[in-house]
């Protein structure tokens, strides 16, 4: 490259020193003339600058990540072209590199986890947009000397110059990102990019996993002496143990590097907030967590069945209650508690140091449970122990497991939180709850009956029992969201319900999370929400129901959608395999317009369950989306044959018929729908769907508009949905607007 010291780019651009050199380049430092401040200037090698493309696409790419403003990536000012020299202006940096810092040895968790958190939030703000950095390491982290953090190169990786086959640190080539390609540096690549498939989110946080580990140990997690072999530990090798790294950092770490992309975090805000966890003190000793499994029915009498998932719930709420300890969420402990694996792989799959399991063995009106902790890191047990009970003492019963964990764990409840246990229950009432709460968890239109009366039931019997109304609130919720019944009539009666176990407990966080739910599908009343949901978080900030609710009713309306996956991440980390949780993600993550992140949530999804509608729900919407409409439609007509054809589906069915070109299949689906709208209650969003595929607005905005007249709730994210950006400025949607008491005016 020709001497350019002294040259002016741009017409104002002096550069005044060489400041570092690599293979994308030479880096100077220069003199903004114009604005009278140094910047730095990264010059394109020749190689790159003399091929159109290349140039074209890291124009594009500048672009791209000038766009992204966040503190914690580098800032891109300007990009040009002069003769044979590409340059992109920076802003200029004083400090040294992460590997700079490493040079002088190991840091401490304190420092290095205030780097990877940075960096975590700045790789969260790039994936939102679409970018992926794919080529994360030690030099491409930059540390300030005020005290910042700084990611580099963020998608400049696509233009590296061919591999050093004989190099450790060798630099893979890629023209750009079909399945085929490598790209990456050997050390730091992840599992998918070394087999030449393409790189999403999750191969950032891998390689963001490989720093963490080689900033504790001071030494690279895949390291072998070539890059051959390098390359062969990434796909097969575990890294080896960092001397001194607490239990939950060394599983954090692990979480990153698993060679499977979807068994890793799957966001980088994800990473940032198990990171942050870590560092939260906790009497002195890392954060504990613990999966409760369904009780194994020694009786063998069928109808015994909902005492033994309603002893392991009832436990897993008291838990829940503990501070510092995390628990696992029913769906998901019950999930992989039939699975009957391994301790060791149920570990891992939850993500858990220990699990309670255990039998019941009725017998006339007495109980006997036997109950052991267990040790996931090698299976060995902690502790056991015989309970015997009159089935009129469960409650007793469960007050006792669950003390015993938590002595053996050495985390408790305050005297306040045992306080809020309810204690007078009629025994029979109590009984019909758990037979309720057994039929309410599988969902079908005939078990949520079966719940229903039950919960009656038990209310008949013990008319101060609050867990009986607040499940009928959830209940008839519920009913509401997916159109089984009118929402007006649903929200109405689960609001009632919902207040009543208030009246009589008003501890219940759960119950004032829903209540926030509720105060925003009928009433639209802002302040009122976030009081419910605030109270919510001051009784029970571990909940994860209390994060899912107040991300649906707090967040999502008003536009808070980072905010809002943050939340839905949070339940998450406490139920991964709930499909009724992850779809939220998905929907916020839709919401969000991080399409390409929505696909990957959606494929997820159909493979924990590809019998579940929701899934093909997901990847259809994203597909659409991201321009894919064959498969979308193929998606979405899935989802509508596995749900077995419920309004939800349909609406979105002809949705995406409408935006594919096919709209006489819409039409198909509408027309015999606008007829039984007459007749019965069908949601309207169902055909306002349909309509704005067509783009027929004048009769979406029929529709709409009766969707809040009955209060909807997928009329919800008004301010948010895509297909609104037509007419954000239509009289008519400004007015849907004030009707909703979301106008900014």
């Amino acid at each position: 490259m020709p001497q350019l010291i002294g040259r002016v780019l741009g017409g104002h651009y002096r550069l005044v020193d060489e400041i570092g050199a690599g293979g994308m380049g030479v880096v100077y430092r220069a003199h903004d003339e114009r604005l009278e401040r140094d910047v730095a200037i990264k010059v394109l090698p020749e190689e790159l600058a003399g091929d159109p493309d290349r140039v074209a696409r890291f124009e594009r790419e500048a672009k791209a990540v000038a766009r992204l403003e966040h503190p914690n990536i580098l800032s891109i000012h300007d990009f040009g072209i002069e003769g044979n020299i590409s340059y992109a202006v920076m802003e200029l940096l004083e400090g040294e590199s992460l590997r700079g810092r490493l040079s002088a040895g190991a840091l401490g968790w304190q420092e290095a986890a205030g780097v990877a958190m940075a960096v975590a939030e700045g790789l969260a703000a790039a994936h939102a947009k679409g970018i992926v950095h794919r080529d994360l390491k030690p030099e491409n982290i930059f540390l300030t000397s005020d005290g910042r953090v700084k990611i580099l190169d963020f998608g400049i990786a696509r233009l590296l110059l061919p591999v050093d086959e004989g190099a450790e640190t060798a630099t893979l080539p890629s023209m750009g990102t079909a399945a085929g390609a490598v790209m990456g540096t050997v050390g730091y690549m992840s599992p998918e990019q070394v087999r030449g498939e393409p790189a999403d989110a999750r191969s950032d946080i891998f390689a963001l996993g490989c720093v963490l580990h080689e900033m504790l140990a001071g030494c690279r997690a895949f390291a072998t002496g070539s890059a051959a072999g390098t390359l062969a530990a990434v796909l097969t090798d575990k890294p080896p143990p960092i001397a001194g790294a607490a239990p939950e950092v060394a599983r954090l770490i692990e979480r990153c590097l698993r060679k499977e992309a979807g068994d890793r975090f799957h966001s980088a805000a994800e990473l940032k907030s198990a990171i942050g966890a870590s560092l939260t003190p906790t009497s002195g000793r890392d954060r504990p967590s613990i999966a409760v499994f369904p009780f194994v029915n020694m009786s063998g009498a069928k109808e015994d069945d909902y005492l033994c998932e309603g002893l392991a719930e009832e436990i897993i709420n008291l838990l829940t209650r503990i501070p510092g300890l995390r628990v696992i969420a029913r769906t998901s402990a019950f999930a992989v508690g039939r699975m009957e694996l391994d301790v060791r792989e149920a570990g891992t799959r939850l993500d858990v140091e220990s699990i309670l399991e255990g039998s019941v063995r009725r017998a006339g009106p007495r109980v006997r449970v036997t109950a052991q902790l267990v040790t996931t890191s090698d299976g060995s047990h902690l502790w056991s122990e015989n309970f015997d009970h009159e089935l009129t003492d469960v409650l007793a019963l469960e007050d006792e497991i669950a003390a015993a964990i938590a002595e053996r764990l050495r985390v408790g409840l305050k005297k306040e939180e045992r306080d809020q246990r309810p204690r007078e229950v009629d025994v029979e009432a109590h009984t019909l709850f758990l037979e309720g709460r057994y039929y309410f968890a599988r969902g079908t239109p005939e078990a949520l009956a079966q719940a229903k009366a039950r919960f009656e039931s038990a209310i008949e019997r013990d008319p101060d029992f609050a867990l009986a109304f607040d499940s009928l609130a959830e209940l008839y919720w519920y009913l509401g969201l997916f159109g089984q019944l009118p929402p007006q009539e649903a929200f109405s009666q689960s609001t009632w319900y919902a207040m009543r176990a208030l009246e009589l407990d008003d501890t219940l966080a759960e119950t004032h999370a829903l209540l926030g739910m509720l105060r925003k599908e009928l009433d639209y009343n802002w302040p009122e929400v976030e009081r419910e949901n605030r109270r919510a978080r001051e009784l029970n900030p571990h909940s994860p129901l209390v994060h899912l609710r107040y991300a649906i009713s707090g967040l999502l309306p008003l536009a808070r959608i980072d905010e809002a996956i943050a939340e839905v991440e949070a339940t998450l980390n406490k139920d991964p395999l709930s499909l009724f949780v992850r779809w939220w993600l998905a929907a916020m993550v839709y919401l969000g317009r991080y399409w390409e992140r929505m696909l990957d949530e959606g494929r997820h999804m159909v493979a924990l369950d590809p019998t579940h509608f929701l899934g093909h729900w997901v990847v259809g919407m994203a597909s659409i989306e991201s321009g894919a409409p064959d498969e979308a439609v193929t998606a979405l007509e899935k989802a509508h044959e596995l749900s077995g054809g419920i309004p939800f589906t349909l609406g979105f069915l002809a949705y995406v018929y409408g935006r594919a070109g096919r709209s006489d299949d819409a039409r198909k689906l509408l027309e015999p729908t606008e007829r039984a709208a007459a007749e019965a209650y069908i949601p309207p969003s169902t055909l306002a769907l349909g309509y704005v595929g067509l783009d027929d607005w004048n009769a979406a905005f029929d529709w709409w508009n009766r969707a809040i007249e009955v209060r909807d709730p997928f009329i919800m994210p008004i301010k948010t949905y895509s297909f609104f950006d037509p007419v954000r400025r239509d009289p008519r949607y400004l007015t849907m607007l004030r009707r909703m008491k979301l106008s900014d005016g």
